[in-house]
C-alpha cells in the first residue's frame, strides 16, 4: 500500500497518508476490523479528478451500533456499503456535523422557514412508496441529468437509501396534503445522519433542500440528542459546499472533531 501511494504521490504525501491510514488501523483494530483500500475511480464530486475508499472488511457484518462508531469516524454509508474518501493528493472531502444544541438559524435560514411555514413534516418507517420513488426520479433527472444517478428504477433507489442493518427513517414534508420533500435520515449513537433529501425540482426558490436540513436539526433536537451528521463538505463543488453555512459546524480534521472556520483549512493539496 506504502509503495502505492510513494509512487502516485511522493514521499511527503506518501508519508503524511499512510500515517492516517496507521491511525484507522490502530483504531479499527480496537473494533476488530481490517481496512481495505479500493482501486481508483472518477471522482463524483470534482472534475479530472480521481478517488478511492477506505472500506471495512465486507465480510464483518454491519449493524447500526458499529456504523455509529465509524461515523464518529468520519464514515458514510451508501445502501448497505460503509466508505470514507482516502485519495491521492486531495482531502477535498471534510466529514462534518451540526452540534444541534447551540443551532442559531442565520437571517437567510430564517427567511426560508418563513417561506415554507405552512408545511407539515411526517417520520415514516424506511421502505418503498411510488409517490416517493416518482419524486425522486424527477429530482435526480433534474439536477443530476447528466450523472451515474439519472434515469433511476426502483431497485436503484432501494439499494441508495436504506439497506437491511439501517435505522433509516423518510420524513414527509407536505403542503395542504401534496408531497413537496422527502428527507432520509439514519438514528445513531449520538444523533441524526443525514442520508439524502429530494424535492420538487420546480421549486427551487423555495429552499427547500435547506429547510430538509432545518427540520432534520430539530428532529434532532427534539430527541435531545447532539449532533446532526452532514456527510462530506466539499468546498470545490458548487453542490457540496452549503453545508459550510450551518453554525456551529464541526469538521473532521487529522482525525479531531474541531470547530469550523470559514479559511481556515487547506484541504486540497
Amino acid at each position: 500500500m506504502l509503495r502505492r501511494l510513494v509512487r502516485n504521490a511522493g514521499w511527503q504525501s506518501a508519508l503524511m497518508r499512510f500515517r492516517h491510514i496507521w491511525w484507522y488501523y490502530l483504531v479499527m483494530s480496537s473494533l476488530n476490523i481490517s481496512l481495505y483500500l479500493t482501486t481508483e475511480h472518477d471522482c463524483g464530486y470534482l472534475p479530472n479528478r480521481r478517488a478511492m475508499n477506505l472500506v471495512p472488511d465486507p465480510r464483518v457484518p454491519m449493524n447500526m451500533q458499529l456504523y455509529s462508531q465509524l461515523i464518529e469516524l468520519g464514515y458514510r454509508r451508501s445502501g448497505s456499503h460503509t466508505y470514507r474518501p482516502h485519495c491521492v493528493n486531495c482531502d477535498a472531502c471534510i466529514p462534518c456535523r451540526i452540534a444541534v444544541t447551540d443551532f442559531h438559524p442565520n437571517r437567510t435560514q430564517r427567511r426560508c422557514l418563513r417561506i415554507n411555514g405552512g408545511c407539515t413534516i411526517h417520520a415514516l418507517e424506511a421502505g418503498y412508496r411510488d409517490e416517493h420513488f416518482e419524486l425522486y426520479r424527477r429530482y435526480i433527472n433534474s439536477r443530476h441529468a447528466d450523472g451515474n444517478m439519472a434515469n433511476p428504477v426502483p431497485e436503484d433507489y432501494k439499494h441508495f437509501l436504506y439497506c437491511s442493518w439501517s435505522d433509516t427513517y423518510f420524513f414527509e414534508i407536505r403542503e395542504s396534503g401534496q408531497l413537496l420533500a422527502v428527507a432520509v435520515c439514519d438514528r445513531v449513537q449520538s444523533g441524526l445522519s443525514a442520508v439524502y433529501s429530494f424535492f420538487r425540482p420546480e421549486l427551487s426558490t423555495r429552499s427547500l433542500g435547506t429547510f430538509c436540513i432545518l427540520k432534520m436539526i430539530e428532529q434532532t433536537q427534539q430527541l435531545g440528542a447532539e449532533y446532526l451528521y452532514l456527510g462530506y463538505m466539499i468546498l470545490d463543488s458548487d453542490k457540496m459546499k452549503y453545508k459550510q453555512y450551518f453554525r456551529p459546524l464541526e469538521v473532521l480534521i487529522d482525525n479531531q472533531w474541531q470547530d469550523y472556520h470559514r479559511g481556515r483549512f487547506s484541504v486540497t493539496r
